[in-house]
């Protein structure tokens, strides 16, 4: 389960930026705080899991609020090259990156804090402020590999 703090975070930068947290969106961060660590949802799962608590969510909402959700930082989207989207609660204090097997799509998580002062520095040199900075890697897991 991850930390409500990341939960707390995203809904004041919401409100912070002028926008409503509606019980849609509550539900949503909800929904991504409480999953287990390393769990990444797609909007199809997503809108699974709030069927499943009777939200009154369509589709098309759950697509346009986590698209929402992502672009003011509150959710991370992740692409693992499987033809459609993986979002994950944006957590400041675990940055983290991904390695994905083209066999399984198996979804391993892993920490490089190379990676993330490397992303920082070349943000810097052409004058960015990084939001995020993702790194992934594809190849065979062991068990793919026999």
């Amino acid at each position: 389960m991850q930390d409500s703090k990341d939960q707390n975070k995203a809904v004041d930068n919401l409100r912070k930026r002028g926008h409503r947290i509606t019980s849609q969106r509550q539900t949503i961060l909800e929904i991504f705080a409480e999953l287990p660590h390393g769990e990444h949802l797609s909007a199809e799962e997503l809108h699974e899991k709030l069927s499943e608590r009777e939200a009154a969510v369509s589709l098309a909402t759950t697509y346009r609020t986590l698209k929402l959700l992502s672009s003011l930082g509150a959710l991370r989207e992740l692409d693992f090259a499987e033809g459609h989207k993986h979002y994950e609660l944006k957590q400041d204090d675990l940055p983290h990156q991904h390695i994905i097997c083209t066999g399984c799509n198996q979804t391993t998580e892993f920490e490089d804090h190379f990676l993330e002062q490397a992303g920082q520095k070349i943000g810097a040199r052409y004058n960015f402020e990084v939001v995020d900075a993702q790194f992934k890697i594809f190849g065979l897991c062991p068990k793919c590999q026999k």
